[in-house]
C-alpha cells in the first residue's frame, strides 16, 4: 500500500519540481474522503537546502535515516544535476529502498540520482528531452525513452520534464488506490487526470542538414517540393548519380533515408502551419505532401503522440481547434 512518502532533497533542488510532488502527496484531503499520506522531505545535505531561485532556501529536520520507512522515495529535479556527485549514503538509501520492496519515482532529471544507484540498469527510463542524450551516454546500459510522458519500470517510475512529474505522480495514485481517487486529486489540482501524447510535441528537433555537398542541392529543392510524390531515381537523377549510390550518400550524409527525412520535413511543417496558421487541416494535408487529413493524422501521431487537433489546441489555444 502506498502510505508513507519521502521527497528526498539535494543542493539546488527546484522547488516546481518538489512542490509537484508535494502537492499530489503531501496535502491533507481527508475531509473529501481522500487517502492522507504520511509525508515528510528529507534533506540529503544538511538541514538548510539551497535552490535554483535566487535567495530562495529550504529548511526540513528529516535525514536519509527517514527514507528507511518510505513507501515511495521521489527525488525532484534540481541544477546540474546530469553533472555532479551524489553523497554514497543517498545512493545506498535508494538502493535500500527498492531492495525491500519501496518505490523511486523521479521528476526531470532527479533520474540522474537513480541512474548513479544503479537502478537504471536494463530498464525503461524518461527524463526531459534536452537531457536524453546525457542520461543515455552516462547510462548507457539504461534504455532511454525521448518521447514519453513517464515510464513504469516498477518499482522505478521516471518521469520528462516539469509538468509530466504530475503525471506520474497521478498515475502512480490511479496504480495504487484506483481511478476515483486520482481524478478527485487531478480535479483539486485543476489538471487533466490523464493527458494523451508524449513530450515529443514539445521537442525542438531541426532535421540532421549535410555535412558536405553530395546531397546538399537535392536537400534544398525537396525542402521546397514537399507536396510532391518523388521517389529515389527521381532524386538520384537530379544528383547525378545511381539510385544505390544516392541512397548511400544520402544515409551517409543526414543519418536518415530520403524517406524519412521527406516525412519528417513534412511533420515539421505541418508543425509550424498548425501553430502559426487558421488553414484547415485538410488543407495543411495537401500543402505538406500528405493528401488527405486521415495521413496527416497518422504520421502525425506516430511521430508526436498526439493528433494534429490536439497539437494546435495545445500551442493555440481551445479557440484554435
Amino acid at each position: 500500500m502506498l502510505k508513507n512518502v519521502a521527497a528526498v532533497l539535494l543542493d539546488g533542488v527546484h522547488p516546481f519540481e518538489l512542490g509537484v510532488v508535494c502537492e499530489v502527496f503531501g496535502i491533507d484531503r481527508s475531509d473529501e474522503g481522500l487517502p492522507t499520506y504520511d509525508f515528510a522531505v528529507v534533506s540529503a545535505e544538511g538541514s538548510a537546502l539551497t535552490t535554483h531561485v535566487g535567495g530562495l532556501t529550504l529548511a526540513t529536520p528529516y535525514g536519509l535515516e527517514r527514507l528507511e520507512e518510505a513507501d515511495l522515495i521521489a527525488v525532484p529535479a534540481g541544477d546540474e544535476y546530469a553533472r555532479r556527485e551524489y553523497p554514497p549514503e543517498l545512493l545506498d538509501a535508494l538502493v535500500r529502498g527498492v531492495e525491500r520492496g519501496a518505490r523511486v519515482l523521479s521528476v526531470c532529471s532527479g533520474v540522474f540520482v537513480l541512474g548513479a544507484a544503479g537502478l537504471l540498469e536494463g530498464r525503461r527510463c524518461a527524463v526531459h528531452w534536452h537531457h536524453a542524450g546525457e542520461l543515455a551516454r552516462q547510462f548507457p546500459r539504461a534504455v532511454v525513452e525521448p518521447d514519453v510522458l513517464y515510464v513504469d519500470e516498477d518499482p522505478v517510475i521516471t518521469s520528462a520534464g516539469t509538468a509530466a512529474g504530475i503525471d506520474a505522480c497521478l498515475h502512480l495514485v490511479r496504480k495504487e488506490q484506483g481511478p476515483e481517487v486520482a481524478n478527485k486529486i487531478a480535479r483539486r489540482m485543476v489538471v487533466p487526470p490523464h493527458r494523451d501524447g508524449g513530450q515529443a510535441q514539445y521537442i525542438e528537433r531541426p532535421l540532421p542538414k549535410s555535412t558536405c555537398d553530395t546531397v546538399g542541392e537535392v536537400l534544398a529543392w525537396m525542402e521546397q517540393h514537399l507536396d510532391e510524390e518523388v521517389t529515389v531515381e527521381q532524386l538520384a537523377a537530379r544528383a547525378h548519380m545511381s539510385p544505390r549510390t544516392f541512397a548511400r550518400r544520402f544515409q551517409q550524409e543526414t543519418g536518415t533515408t530520403p524517406y524519412r527525412w521527406i516525412l519528417r520535413q513534412r511533420v515539421l511543417l505541418a508543425q509550424e502551419l498548425l501553430e502559426a496558421t487558421d488553414e484547415t487541416v485538410d488543407a495543411i494535408a495537401w500543402r505538406t505532401g500528405f493528401a488527405t487529413a486521415a495521413a496527416l493524422r497518422h504520421q502525425f501521431v506516430r511521430a508526436l503522440g498526439t493528433t494534429p487537433q490536439s497539437y494546435r489546441r495545445t500551442f493555440r489555444g481551445p479557440q484554435a481547434a
